[in-house]
Order: structure tokens, then C-alpha cells, then sequence
């Protein structure tokens, strides 16, 4: 085959791998994978079930047609596996096509099947960009979980130590105090557990209106804060990417070319 056909093909399937309309169709069977995935949970009749296992495996084939036509369509080969995304998708489909129906590893064949719902996240750009954030803002996020367990430590060592007596099941220890302590910010019937101890020490109430303000309120606004933050830095970083693959001028270098320009006018009215 020569090059020149080698390159239509590869335009062809580069289109084609571009196309809304085959990505709302990948996007449709991704779906349907999902329904199938809660449909065998269900005792079906046996006519039923084999028309699933049919329609599993047609979607097995569709997704490595799909993964071929992405490979084929990427005019750099090599720059295929150098995305994460790209390596998760190949694995799940080449591992769906593994006859492991009756095995011993029947269970990884199920468990890779569910995960094939999270190629919807390769497809679809937006949700792309919302999970590589979450991911940017881990570092951020951990210093934040260190500080609600140090907050939930603290708590929890003083609830033990004043309110075993008073409900030992739900006080007895730190690490039952820690459960309560994510009831009470999670707000499930945290106002019985207040007036139970409040029948016993009447101010207790401000220990828990804090621990509240300071879990439910503070650091819960925090890790939103950050992942909002995350979130607009990874649009501007792939906006910015976007007007350099276009050859449009970046916000930075408008203000650079401003720069230099003013100091052109600068020089031509200092020398006139």
C-alpha cells in the first residue's frame, strides 16, 4: 500500500473518529453496557439471558472497533499509548475479550465489564476535564483531610472522655466517638445525640454547633474552594493550549506584543 493511500485511509478514520454522530453512537452503546451491567443483576429467563450474553459481546466487538479506528486515525501511532485514557480503554476491551465466562475469573471478567462505564469519561471532553481537576487538586485536598482528622481526633478524644457515661455505644471509644463525630456532620438525627448529652451536661450543645461550623461549614467550603479553583486553572491551561494549536496569540503574548509596542512609541517620540 502506498504512502499516499496509507494517508487517506488515515484522514478517513481520523474523521470519522472526529464525527459528533459516531461519538453519540459510542457514547449510546456506552449506555447500553451500563443498562446490561444492572440488567444481569436481575434473574432473567434463560432466553433473556442469552440474548444479553449476545448483546454483551456485540458491544465488546463495537468497542474494539472503535479503539482500532481511534489507533488508525491518530496520524502519530506512537503518541496513541503516551495518553492515559487511550492505554485504560485498550485494556478494558482487550480484556472483555477474554472467554472467561465459566472460570475461576468470572468475577475480574464482571468487574472489568463495570468498569467499561468509565469510558464514558475518555469520550466526553467536560468530564474529562472535571476528573484530571479532582485529580490536580488531591495535594491540596490531602493537607485539607489531614486537618478534619486532626479536627475529628481532638473532638472525638473529648467526647469519649465526657460522654462515654452517657451512651457508652455511641462514646465508648475514640473510634466509635469518630463514627458518631460523621454523624453529626453528615446531620443523620444529630440532634438526638446533642439533646442525650444535653440531658446530662447542659452546654454540650456548643460542642457540637462547633464541630459543625468547623467540619460541616469551614472545611467542606474549603475542599469546594480548591476544586472550583483547579477546576478554572485547567480551563485556562487548555484554552490556552487550544490557541496555540490554532496559531491564535495567547493573553500573555497580546499584553507582551502591547509591551513592545509602547516602548516603539516611546523611542520614536524620544528621538523626534
Amino acid at each position: 500500500m502506498s504512502s499516499a493511500t496509507t494517508d487517506q485511509w488515515q484522514e478517513r478514520f481520523d474523521h470519522l473518529r472526529s464525527n459528533k454522530a459516531f461519538e453519540l453512537l459510542v457514547i449510546t452503546i456506552i449506555i447500553v453496557s451500563a443498562l446490561l451491567i444492572g440488567a444481569k443483576t436481575y434473574e432473567l429467563p434463560p432466553l433473556v439471558q442469552r440474548g444479553v450474553i449476545f448483546l454483551d459481546w456485540g458491544i465488546t466487538l463495537f468497542f474494539l472497533t472503535e479503539i482500532t479506528v481511534r489507533f488508525l486515525g491518530e496520524p502519530e501511532k506512537k503518541r496513541f499509548f503516551r495518553s492515559g485514557w487511550n492505554i485504560f480503554d485498550t485494556l478494558i476491551v482487550v480484556v472483555s475479550l477474554i472467554p472467561i465466562q465459566d472460570s475461576d475469573l468470572a468475577l475480574i471478567g464482571r468487574l472489568v465489564r463495570i468498569f467499561r462505564v468509565l469510558r464514558m469519561v475518555s469520550i466526553i471532553p467536560e468530564l474529562r476535564t472535571l476528573l484530571n481537576s479532582l485529580l490536580a487538586a488531591m495535594p491540596q485536598l490531602g493537607y485539607v483531610a489531614l486537618m478534619m482528622f486532626i479536627i475529628f481526633y481532638i473532638y472525638a478524644a473529648m467526647g469519649s472522655t465526657f460522654f462515654a457515661s452517657v451512651n457508652e455505644n455511641l462514646w465508648g471509644d475514640i473510634a466509635i466517638s469518630m463514627l458518631t463525630l460523621f454523624r453529626v456532620m453528615t446531620f443523620e438525627d444529630w440532634t438526638d445525640v446533642m439533646y442525650e448529652t444535653m440531658a446530662v451536661y447542659p452546654l454540650s450543645w456548643a460542642y457540637y454547633l462547633s464541630f459543625i461550623f468547623l467540619s460541616a461549614f469551614a472545611f467542606l467550603n474549603m475542599i469546594i474552594g480548591i476544586v472550583v479553583n483547579v477546576l478554572e486553572e485547567e480551563h485556562q491551561r487548555q484554552a490556552k493550549a487550544e490557541a496555540r494549536a490554532a496559531g491564535e496569540p495567547t493573553l500573555a503574548e497580546l499584553r507582551e506584543e502591547i509591551l513592545v509596542l509602547q516602548r516603539m512609541v516611546r523611542q520614536g517620540q524620544a528621538d523626534s
